[in-house]
């Protein structure tokens, strides 16, 4: 049973059109199977670079892919927008949040991660997430109306618009407050001749003695030296307990005014409900090397949302972007091959190497043969991700967005297209 059962033919229904979904539909273009890729948006987004929306250096459609643009040329390939929320493995069929139905005959689910907020409830109804493309937009429009409502806001209430906090220290914490120390250093002054720039200030809070806390130690030192030269206040082991909006305490007893808190501390599996919870773990789904779901002979599970238990990683792969590619490309070969009667392969995770980068000429690269920091590990940060990138067009757009700004200090990617946000209804001035 499992792969050997996917027969010619067959229609094969992927939930979730990320890293995984999208990698595992590509892969079957030309296989002879009917696939249904489904998911909430109508288009692929970019993960890695959020923050660089979020920070006004890029526009959201330089990392969205409309997925039926995607696969204008596929036949086989067809796209639901929708929203799944339970599964019905009896009836291979699924129900979606308006009560209607999708039937397959073989299920992937590549969902993703959701962001994490540990029970937190005060925390999740006040602070920004970053795992869409919208919600990357709407922190763009809240730092930048942030500026324009300190200058109309009462003495006592001035400096709560000028703190940002940003929750977590590995790669997407550390990116994002990079980036918004360089909108401070170089674009704050130039744009708001009223605003002392001396008073805004980003903070970022690691519960741990580190940045970077699953990279080298010369890594993590490196990492939080740039953050600090750009004059990121730095907070280690530092958590924040809570958060009403308003005030921001931390575990040290600190309060800190601050109308915007981000949240990039962890992330949870995007469990469907429906299946035996006996095959999940930490909220994952337990899978065998060929990406099957335990207890199940037509579903299968790809990417953050699997666990794979293998010598090298007996408590499964990490949650990136890499495992879930290959795990994506993988399965789609062995369904290929299985066509072809054809030995199937296992999935055996490769360590590719870890990076982030901090802002302009200052980065850390991990390859599995070197390790570099400073200008050459950026241009290397710089060149794997614009080769990611799906679209020529998008990559030369992004390109010329990446070139503009490092030879001008500059975006003109400041506009506010939204001053109503879920956290907080902003009235008249």
């Amino acid at each position: 049973m499992g792969i050997s059962s996917i027969k010619k033919g067959d229609k094969i229904v992927i939930i979730g059109g990320g890293f995984a979904g999208l990698q595992l539909a590509k892969t079957l273009t030309k296989a002879e199977v009917n696939v249904v890729l489904v998911d909430k948006q109508n288009h692929h987004q970019f993960q890695p670079l959020f923050y660089q929306v979020a920070s006004g250096r890029l526009e959201p459609s330089s990392i969205s892919f409309p997925f039926r643009k995607i696969f204008q040329k596929n036949k086989n390939i067809d796209f639901r927008m929708a929203d799944i929320v339970k599964i019905i493995p009896e009836e291979n069929k699924l129900m979606t949040a308006y009560d209607r139905s999708v039937s397959y005959d073989h299920l992937v689910i590549a969902t993703g991660c959701k962001t994490n907020f540990f029970g937190n409830k005060e925390m999740s109804e006040n602070a920004f997430s970053m795992k869409t493309t919208q919600e990357s937009i709407d922190i763009r429009n809240k730092v930048l109306f942030s500026f324009e409502k300190e200058i109309f806001a009462r003495p006592e209430e001035k400096q709560a618009w000028m703190n940002i906090i940003i929750v977590g220290g590995g790669p997407t914490g550390v990116e994002l407050s990079g980036a918004f120390a360089e909108l401070k250093n170089d674009i704050i002054p130039k744009d708001y001749h009223n605003i002392d720039v001396s008073k805004f200030n980003i903070i970022l809070l690691e519960g741990s003695e580190n940045t970077l806390n699953n990279m080298s130690e010369a890594s993590r030192k490196a990492s939080r030296e740039y953050l600090e030269e750009l004059g990121v206040i730095v907070k280690t082991n530092t958590i924040i307990k809570s958060f009403d909006g308003n005030t921001a305490t931390l575990s040290t007893g600190e309060e800190i005014p601050t109308k915007n808190v981000i949240w990039a501390a962890g992330v949870t599996g995007n469990i469907i409900e429906g299946l035996k919870p006996e095959h999940i773990i930490r909220n994952r789904y337990k899978v065998d090397r060929y990406n099957k779901l335990e207890g199940y002979d037509n579903i299968y599970a790809l990417g953050d949302i699997a666990v794979m238990e293998t010598p090298n990683y007996p408590q499964g792969h990490p949650q990136v972007a890499n495992v879930a590619i290959n795990q994506a490309k993988n399965l789609g070969k062995n369904i290929i091959k299985v066509h072809k009667s054809k030995p199937l392969t296992e999935y055996e995770y490769k360590d590719l190497g870890m990076m982030a980068t901090v802002g302009k000429h200052k980065a850390v690269v991990e390859l599995p043969f070197m390790k570099l920091k400073g200008p050459i590990a950026w241009y290397i940060w710089m060149f794997l991700h614009l080769m990611l990138i799906l679209s020529v067009r998008n990559k030369l757009v992004i390109f010329f967005n990446w070139g503009w700004s490092y030879f001008t200090r500059d975006t003109s990617l400041r506009i506010i297209t939204n001053i109503e946000y879920k956290k907080e209804k902003v009235t008249d001035f």
